[in-house]
């Protein structure tokens, strides 16, 4: 037998009789609990995680992408005699003998809108939705997110809805660039107007239509307008 042979099966049999010497040791049990508890917090995490990511790829399914309206009148159709045009990718109207709408061709129920708008002083504007009869819009026929500060009954001023719902904050916003930003889910209906939430409510009177821009009077400009499904 060769010395390296010997040398062998004893570093093999010392390494054995550690192995049992530990294993024999009376904090192993306690150690090897300590082992399984950890790995079974470890999986409860994980699966934490996995049901989170799962649920939130679930959530987004549910939502559609956005589609841009601006720049073109692609996707719209013409109600009306206003002079909508497109100045630096953004429509502008200043005159027209009536009252008069950009509706989209298409129609929503469950969406989110968001777009920003310049008017000015005495202008008179707003953005009408799930509208019933796109030939003959009206604030009773649909809900307008209305754009007319000066409005004699302030129940519907900019911010509100003028007949359903009337604002929480009164904010103006004559000779600036102003945001909207609108949820309408189920009856569920939000409005936010510069980042600040007017309308939090619900309402049933309609549930489905196109959504328009709409000419009062004045001088009225929107940009940026996006629309997505909900």
């Amino acid at each position: 037998m060769g010395i390296l042979q010997v040398r062998g099966d004893y570093l093999s049999k010392k390494l054995t009789f550690r192995y049992y010497q530990f294993q024999a040791h009376p904090f192993w049990e306690i150690y090897l609990e300590k082992i399984m508890d950890i790995l079974k917090t470890i999986k409860t995490i994980m699966s934490i995680v996995c049901l989170t990511v799962f649920l939130a790829g679930c959530s987004s399914m549910g939502s559609g992408d956005w589609t841009e309206m601006s720049g073109s009148f692609n996707g719209w159709d013409r109600v009306g005699d206003a002079n909508w045009r497109i100045e630096n990718g953004e429509f502008v109207a200043d005159s027209a003998s009536g009252v008069s709408h950009l509706v989209t061709k298409e129609s929503y129920s469950d969406f989110q809108i968001q777009l920003e708008f310049w008017n000015h002083e005495g202008a008179n504007s707003g953005v009408f939705m799930r509208i019933t009869d796109p030939a003959n819009i009206t604030d009773r026929s649909a809900y307008e997110a209305n754009i007319y500060d000066d409005r004699p009954d302030q129940s519907g001023r900019t911010g509100g809805i003028p007949n359903f719902l009337a604002p929480t904050r009164v904010i103006d916003t004559w000779d600036q660039w102003n945001t909207y930003d609108i949820n309408m889910e189920g009856n569920h209906i939000v409005v936010k107007l510069n980042g600040v939430t007017t309308i939090d409510s619900t309402d049933d009177n309609f549930s489905s239509g196109p959504i328009s821009l709409q000419y009062g009077a004045g001088t009225i400009k929107f940009r940026n307008v996006k629309i997505r499904r909900l």
